[in-house]
């Protein structure tokens, strides 16, 4: 027994120093263990911080680095996001030579990275791997219904565009010149496309420009095809090269055709496609249904994979002057050919077949063009149709893919003037992701998103707050005097 006050201060003091060495040891050795021998569960009702197998096989198989950049105004909040990417970071930790990075750049602030990045704009999710780059918005990672985010479907947005750019073939665009048609190098605003060009490379295309007359055909690379308002007829000698591009090479092909014009391909839609181009001019007077300056407005869309961002978010279609483009009225169906209505009309628009006389000519019946009930859609009339063959081969259980069109009866929908309207950008990209077969089609379920909201009243609201600034600091320090006290007696 040690008597002496002195000799128990140090023994106590010691004792104090061993258990907090103890103490360290034991947190440091948990944490070597942690890092060396890690288990994570997943107990989240969707397996929201889960990555699939699918997605996991192919983030194993990676061989360049990944690196991801993430834009914001500060502001804005996407949890399920930045979740998401924590989860490649850490499923690509055990491989060096394909790991994922995740950058997040304020876009008012980090002016140096947006200008190394060249992009300008917040909730962009920009996947780069070498020189090569696709970008996604933060609203192609979720799937809204009336402007509501209801599910999320970022693990398939990403990975696809993951395994886009790592993959060393680039897709390649070409449009169509020779014809009068807008054209891809041209800034002007009503004749341009240059602005669709730069959004086509940040997503990770090519784009070049190919003349039909001079060419013997289509090349090989060639993942598109583009002719935007052409005004002048395609020969029969161009007609035939698009016709074994669409056909035998199961090509890909969007059309943008402006009333007033004859581009010389009715044979070749009417008889291979089954879309009829009408000659006329669409006239809409609802009060709802035309801009002050005359542009239409497009609100009916077909349940398609073109449509879907305008569908989730109810984005309006606002085009200029337009030619109404439908399915071939009484064609038979065909085996292997899809023809779908992909936009549409209201019920009051018809297709003005004399559009040539000044002023706006009232409708004539049996004479100008109007949507029957029995016709689809009923009573509207269609303003964009995608058509897709689908090679069925004998009685085998698979068929393959054919060649997809979309054709669009305006002519500058995309042009630098009107492609900056969110419901134009939308169409157009949806179209190029469908016809090139980018649309997503990894087997990864959407998850839905869970929001609570706690309603309270103004009394339960100040009483909430006073019990937070008052009762819990005063039972802390209730509980604190009480162990004072304890430990004097």
């Amino acid at each position: 027994m040690i008597d002496s006050p002195r000799a128990a201060r140090w023994i106590r003091t010691l004792n104090l120093l061993l258990q907090a060495v103890l103490f360290l040891t034991l947190v440091g050795g948990l944490n070597f263990l942690a890092r060396s021998h890690a288990w994570r569960f997943d107990l989240t009702r969707y397996r929201r911080y889960s990555l699939s197998a699918e997605t996991l096989s192919y983030l194993r198989e990676l061989s360049r680095p990944i690196h991801i950049v993430v834009t914001s105004d500060g502001q804005t909040d996407d949890p399920e996001v930045q979740g998401l990417l924590r989860e490649y970071v850490y499923a690509t930790e055990a491989n060096p030579a394909g790991q994922v990075t995740v950058e997040y750049v304020e876009i008012y602030q980090d002016r140096r990275k947006t200008e190394k990045y060249g992009i300008e704009q917040p909730g962009i999710v920009l996947v780069l791997c070498g020189d090569k780059r696709r970008a996604l918005t933060v609203s192609d990672l979720y799937r809204a219904e009336n402007k509501v985010r209801k599910a999320f479907i970022g693990e398939q947005a990403v990975t696809d565009a993951i395994l886009d750019v790592s993959n060393p073939d680039r897709k390649r665009i070409y449009f169509l010149v020779g014809h009068g048609e807008l054209r891809p190098d041209d800034v002007d605003p009503a004749r341009g496309l240059s602005m669709v060009r730069d959004q086509l490379r940040l997503r990770n295309y090519d784009v070049d420009t190919i003349e039909l007359a001079g060419s013997r055909k289509i090349p090989p690379d060639a993942a598109l095809l583009v002719s935007v308002a052409p005004q002048d007829p395609y020969t029969s000698y161009e007609q035939e090269v698009l016709r074994q591009y669409l056909g035998a090479q199961a090509g890909r092909l969007i059309l943008f055709l402006q009333p007033g014009t004859q581009p010389g391909l009715r044979d070749l839609l009417i008889d291979d496609w089954g879309v009829l181009v009408d000659d006329d001019l669409v006239i809409d007077l609802g009060s709802d249904n035309m801009t002050e300056d005359g542009d239409l407005i497009i609100r009916a869309y077909a349940q398609h994979p073109i449509t879907q961002t305008l569908l989730d978010y109810k984005e309006l279609l606002r085009i200029g002057y337009a030619r109404s483009v439908r399915p071939l009225p009484g064609r038979p169906a065909e085996a292997g050919l899809t023809v779908v209505t992909l936009a549409a009309t209201s019920t009051t628009a018809w297709g003005e077949i004399d559009y040539r006389q000044r002023g706006i000519q009232p409708f004539t019946p049996g004479v100008d063009i109007k949507s029957l009930p029995q016709m689809e859609p009923p009573n509207r009339l269609g303003v964009a149709v995608a058509s897709e063959k689908v090679a069925v081969r004998g009685s085998l259980p698979f068929s393959v893919p054919g060649g997809r069109i979309v054709v669009i009866g305006t002519g500058d929908m995309i042009s630098n003037a009107r492609i900056t309207n969110t419901g134009s950008e939308g169409m157009f990209l949806g179209a190029v992701n469908w016809t090139v077969g980018r649309d997503t089609t990894l087997n990864v379920p959407s998850r839905p998103i869970d929001r609570f909201q706690i309603s309270l009243s103004a009394g339960e609201l100040a009483r909430l707050r006073y019990t937070l600034m008052l009762a819990l600091p005063g039972i802390a320090a209730l509980l604190g005097l009480a162990v004072y006290w304890a430990r004097r007696s």
